[in-house]
């Protein structure tokens, strides 16, 4: 498996954790630093973000992936995924969305680890 591969791969973990609230699998994927933009303009802390997925303030149902473009630069990396999502959050109604990541990764001891992420729709 290529190293674009590999990135991909950790975008489809990362919303299978994301569905299945798995909080340490996100941890897994995460680097230390790993902050999120929200489309909102909100930068959330990876460990705020995970309080709230935990509590319930973000539901993930679904997310079909229409695309994953990945580019790599050494020991770093961007990343644009697309994805049709179905999410309940801040108390909302389940709607689907048209979620665009645009992550930035970093290899650390030879594992890609995922630094940021800003969350957008296409």
């Amino acid at each position: 498996m290529d190293e674009c591969e590999r990135i991909r791969d950790l975008y489809r973990e990362y919303w299978n954790c994301m569905i299945a609230k798995n909080a340490d699998g996100l941890r897994r994927v995460m680097s230390e630093d790993y902050y999120l933009l929200h489309m909102t303009g909100v930068k959330q802390s990876a460990e705020a973000f995970l309080r709230g997925l935990e509590n319930g303030t973000f539901n993930y149902y679904s997310a079909d992936h229409d695309s994953i473009d990945v580019k790599i630069n050494g020991d770093k990396a961007t990343m644009i995924g697309r994805s049709r999502v179905v999410a309940a959050v801040y108390g909302g109604r389940k709607n689907s969305w048209r979620l665009q990541g645009d992550f930035t990764l970093q290899k650390e001891s030879g594992v890609w680890k995922m630094t940021s992420s800003r969350a957008s729709t296409y």
